[in-house]
C-alpha cells in the first residue's frame, strides 16, 4: 500500500447525506454528495428511517460517480475510510455495512473513523496537509455543538465543551418551525434575522451564570458547555403570547434575538476555551458554520485575542466523504493499523476515539 500519498476513499452516512470523497495524499480529487434533505422537509427534521433507506439507495450510484469524477478505478484505491460514529444509528449502519462489503470484495484495508474528528480533517486538504500547531475546532451542526483541542489529529483530540441538550442546529430547526419558517431552520432564521432587531427580546444565555462558569482557577461544572433547550422554550413562550393576544408575530425580531443568544453563547464559550487552553488557530466546521452572524462574531471575538479563525468552503463544512477520506489518508500515512471489519457502528462514539482500533 502506498503510504506516501495514499489514494483513499471516504464514506460518510452519519445523517441525511451520503458522501463519498476520494483524496490522493492531501489532494482532493472528488467530493460527491447525495442528500436526502428534500425528503425530510415536510417533517421539519431528519427522520432516521427515511435517511437510512436513502443511504441504501444512493450508495452504489454515489461510489460510481465519485470514481468517475476522480478518474480512478476501484482497483487503484489504497484504503477505504468510513464514518463509524457518532451519528444516527440506522444511517451509520448502512454506511458501515456498505464499506465492509466493499472492503471484503476488493481486499482493501478499512479504517473506521470518528465523524467529528473528520470535520477537522478538512484542514489536511491542500497546502501540504499540515495542521497548524495549537489547533482547536468549533463544530456546530444539527446534531453536535462541540469545542475541541487538537494536539495530534491521529491520536490526541480532546473535548473541551459541548451542548448538554439540543445542538445549535437542532434549536434553529425547532425555532424555525415555531416561527413558520422553512426547513432547514439555520438558513431560514439567518435570512429573517437580517431584517430584525437582535435586542428586541431578551432571551436567556444558557449555562453562563457564575455557578456554571466558575473561574480559571476553580472551573464550574459547565465552564465551556452550552445549553439551548431553555432558549427554545423561551422563544415558544413569546410566540404563545403573541398568539394569545391575536397579534402577528414579529418574526424578524424574534429570529434576530434568538440567533444573537445562540451566537453570543457559542462565541463566548469558544473564546474562553481557546484562551485558557493555548489555542491560537480555530477551525470552524459543521453546517451551522455557514451562519453569517456566527462566523462574524466568532471571528471578531477571536481576533481580539490573537486567535486565527479558519472556515473551510461550505461544501466541506457540512457532512461529506472528503473529510473522511482526508483523515483516513493521514492515518494511512502515519502507519496506523487498519480497523478491519470486526467492528460495529457506534452512535455515541466519543471524540477521543479518532479511529476504532483493529480487533485483537
Amino acid at each position: 500500500m502506498n503510504t506516501a500519498d495514499p489514494l483513499v476513499m471516504g464514506i460518510e452516512s452519519s445523517c441525511d447525506e451520503t458522501g463519498v470523497g476520494i483524496v490522493r495524499g492531501t489532494e482532493l480529487l472528488t467530493n460527491t454528495v447525495s442528500s436526502s434533505m428534500a425528503e425530510h422537509v415536510r417533517f421539519g427534521g431528519v427522520i432516521p428511517e427515511i435517511a437510512s433507506r436513502a443511504h441504501l439507495e444512493a450508495f452504489v450510484p454515489t461510489v460510481r460517480t465519485a470514481l468517475a469524477d476522480a478518474g480512478v478505478r476501484m482497483a487503484e484505491i489504497d484504503a477505504i475510510a468510513v464514518t463509524s460514529g457518532p451519528g444516527l444509528a440506522g444511517a451509520l449502519m448502512v454506511g458501515v455495512a456498505a464499506a465492509k462489503a466493499l472492503a471484503v470484495a476488493t481486499g482493501k484495508p478499512l479504517y473506521a473513523i470518528n465523524h467529528l474528528v473528520a470535520h477537522v480533517g478538512v484542514g489536511l486538504l491542500g497546502d501540504g496537509g499540515e495542521l497548524p500547531p495549537h489547533l482547536g475546532a468549533l463544530l456546530v451542526s444539527g446534531g453536535h455543538t462541540e469545542i475541541l483541542a487538537v494536539q495530534d489529529i491521529t491520536s490526541d483530540v480532546r473535548l473541551l465543551g459541548c451542548t448538554i441538550d439540543d445542538a445549535a442546529g437542532e434549536a434553529y430547526d425547532k425555532v424555525a418551525r415555531l416561527l413558520g419558517l422553512s426547513y432547514p431552520g439555520g438558513p431560514a432564521i439567518d435570512r429573517a434575522a437580517a431584517e430584525g432587531d437582535p435586542e428586541a427580546f431578551s432571551f436567556p444565555r444558557g449555562l453562563t451564570a457564575g455557578k456554571y462558569m466558575g473561574s480559571a482557577e476553580n472551573p464550574g461544572p459547565h465552564r465551556y458547555d452550552m445549553s439551548f433547550s431553555g432558549l427554545k422554550t423561551a422563544v415558544a413562550r413569546v410566540v404563545e403570547t403573541f398568539h394569545a393576544a391575536r397579534r402577528p408575530i414579529p418574526v424578524a425580531d424574534v429570529a434576530a434575538s434568538f440567533q444573537e443568544s445562540v451566537v453570543d453563547v457559542i462565541s463566548r464559550k469558544t473564546v474562553l476555551a481557546c484562551t485558557e487552553h493555548g489555542i491560537t488557530t480555530l477551525l470552524m466546521g459543521g453546517g451551522v458554520a455557514a451562519n453569517s452572524r456566527l462566523r462574524e462574531v466568532v471571528t471578531q471575538r477571536c481576533a481580539r485575542h490573537g486567535i486565527t479563525v479558519v472556515v473551510p468552503p461550505l461544501s466541506l463544512c457540512t457532512d461529506n466523504g472528503a473529510m473522511v477520506a482526508a483523515l483516513g489518508s493521514r492515518l494511512v500515512a502515519q502507519g496506523v493499523a487498519p480497523t478491519g471489519i470486526a467492528f460495529t457502528a457506534d452512535p455515541g462514539l466519543p471524540v477521543t476515539t479518532v479511529a476504532m482500533p483493529a480487533a485483537v
